[in-house]
């Protein structure tokens, strides 16, 4: 018998290591809600709304249900507002938690442990920055705004980033005078089915503008036309659940879900994967009190991917209908 001689380390490697796999398909994605999408121009009709508006208003919130690119196009503006130059930029996610001394100024303890001294918030830090640097825009980048009490996080802030109050002077509770300059711009998100956006619209109404960004099902097609989904028959399909469910929105505003959802999708196995760990847990949390809507809608969803016969879907918009 011959011996064999074993070569040591060998390397396994799989589709994903070659280029081949899944990861490559999604990396190549340019949707609009893609995650890892280019910098967007600033001649980007997104960007031109957004650069409009913050240069009027107080600041800019972009609104609308999970999904929907808001976090995405939030930080893409902040790249072209700051030149992608992250010493301009502070990104934060505001929580039930988060606190003035948080966000302006606050009491932290000494690294050598001897007491406590007091320090800049994110806000206020970025403030500084700013005034002694007029010449470039600095962007302040909100996420999740109406998770936190926005009135006690802001303090007297909130009435000065008005653009008609900019470079006024206040006092801040530790006696410091300080003023919002006009170079900074502020781009936050929102959720509005969060428990304080009665707070986030009472005390922005007259001060930030807002961007509704609702799901679209034409992003939805593009996204996954980039991604190189090939089964026609499915894409059509689940652009008619997509319609469905997102309808069905208008009585229970819960169950929305944007187009972001699906932006790595590039296979039937992938799709799959976004229902088995994300969406049934939506749709299940959403139609809580509507078994004949989530039965509805979770039969759709085994069409869509081949589970049942496709012939009694849901959906029943054509490739035509409007988003």
């Amino acid at each position: 018998m011959t011996d064999v001689d074993l070569v040591r380390d060998v390397r396994s490697l799989s589709a994903d290591d070659l280029d081949i796999g899944y990861r490559h398909h999604a990396s190549e994605s340019h949707g609009s809600s893609a995650p890892d999408a280019p910098l967007l121009e600033a001649d980007d009709p997104q960007i031109v709304e957004i650069t409009r508006l913050v240069a009027r208003f107080g600041g800019v919130i972009l609104t609308g249900p999970p999904g929907t690119g808001k976090s995405w196009l939030a930080g893409r503006a902040a790249d072209v507002l700051t030149s992608g130059d992250t010493t301009r930029r502070a990104d934060i996610q505001f929580h039930a938690s988060y606190q003035f001394e948080d966000f302006m100024e606050g009491y932290r303890p000494k690294k050598n442990g001897t007491g406590f001294e007091l320090r800049p918030g994110v806000f206020l830090e970025l403030v500084n920055k700013a005034r002694a640097d007029r010449k470039h825009p600095y962007v302040l980048v909100i996420d999740e705004l109406s998770r936190a009490d926005v009135g006690r996080v802001f303090g007297e802030a909130l009435t000065y980033v008005e653009r008609s109050k900019r470079d006024q002077e206040f006092t801040l509770p530790s006696g410091e005078k300080t003023s919002i300059p006009p170079n900074i711009d502020i781009i936050a998100t929102m959720n509005p089915l969060d428990r304080g956006v009665d707070e986030v619209d009472a005390a922005f109404e007259r001060r930030f503008a807002k961007i509704n960004m609702p799901p679209r099902r034409d992003l939805l097609d593009a996204i996954l036309q980039n991604n190189h989904f090939n089964d026609d028959a499915m894409r059509r399909r689940l652009l008619a659940w997509f319609w469905d469910i997102n309808k069905l929105a208008r009585q229970t505003p819960a169950a929305a879900i944007g187009h972001a959802y699906f932006s790595d999708v590039v296979d039937a196995e992938t799709l799959r994967n976004v229902w088995e760990y994300q969406l049934q847990y939506h749709v299940d949390r959403a139609f809580k009190y509507d078994q004949q809507a989530r039965d509805k809608i979770v039969n759709g969803w085994n069409q869509v991917v081949g589970l049942t016969d496709a012939g009694g879907a849901s959906g029943s918009q054509t490739e035509s209908d409007a988003t």
